[in-house]
């Protein structure tokens, strides 16, 4: 498959939790990213917090209400609204590709967008002016999510932007508000994330896809793999359209978990 000029990237973000929007540094280094190519005809997001089987797709006729699946936090953080457009045009072709590639796609007219998609997509595309889907998880296999990317990748050629969104160190443990955003990064998170960025850099799938024997500190950074996951699936649409070209577009650390994000093109 060639790519054409304008042809939307895949992405890769750690989307943060609620608190993200009172990162100033997080929330610019977002909307920059954004700013770094051209606005998408619509956008699937895949998100570490929708495991469903078989493939599922959010609403597309009717808004929902946003998921709040967090607790604990302040109010405000339940009160934010991301009233993006439906996108049942892209839920149709989303359906249509994965089908020929085997996988039976359900709808769930009741689901609206979780955290890990409108938590950064609301300092990405603050406007809510870009159609939006939603795609769950229907296995955390890194070889069955690959392949699952793969099938989407026609969609770039008709300027849908993929996100997965997850986070590329993920260990609550390590979560501490009191020590600061700024506090040094665990060890183990540090060595995690030296070693991804260099993984993306060389292009290399097969370490990604078997990170659990190949990166060091692999069940320290990811005790349980779903906000490593949808790596597997933005790696597969962009594998599949050619070649992965990963440029890092966000690094650093947020309260011990590391933030990094790619642009693949």
């Amino acid at each position: 498959m060639t790519q054409q000029a304008d042809t939307p990237p895949v992405l890769f973000l750690s989307h943060g939790a609620p608190p993200l929007a009172d990162d100033q540094q997080w929330t610019q280094e977002l909307a920059s990213w954004s700013d770094s190519f051209e606005k998408p005809k619509d956008i699937l997001m895949i998100s570490a917090h929708w495991e469903n089987a078989p493939v599922t797709l959010s609403a597309t006729q009717v808004k929902n209400e946003l998921v709040y699946d967090f607790w604990g936090f302040d109010q405000k953080y339940y009160d934010v609204r991301y009233d993006a457009p439906l996108a049942p045009d892209l839920a149709n072709e989303v359906q249509r590709l994965t089908a020929a590639h085997g996988h039976h796609v359900a709808r769930d007219e009741s689901r609206g967008l979780d955290h890990g998609a409108y938590v950064p997509l609301k300092e990405m595309f603050p406007e809510a002016d870009v159609p939006v889907v939603q795609m769950s998880m229907p296995t955390l296999d890194p070889t069955g999510l690959f392949e699952l990317g793969k099938s989407l990748a026609p969609l770039r050629d008709r300027g849908t932007l993929i996100v997965g969104s997850g986070f590329t160190t993920h260990n609550l443990r390590w979560f501490n508000p009191s020590a600061g955003s700024d506090a040094a990064p665990p060890s183990a998170s540090s060595e995690f994330d030296h070693w991804a960025e260099e993984a993306m850099a060389r292009g290399d799938v097969d370490s990604i896809l078997d990170f659990l024997h190949k990166a060091p500190a692999a069940r320290e950074a990811h005790p349980r793999s779903e906000h490593w996951a949808p790596l597997y699936v933005a790696l597969g649409a962009a594998y599949a359209s050619g070649g992965i070209d990963a440029q890092t577009a966000i690094d650093g650390f947020w309260f011990g978990l590391s933030k990094r994000s790619w642009t693949l093109s």
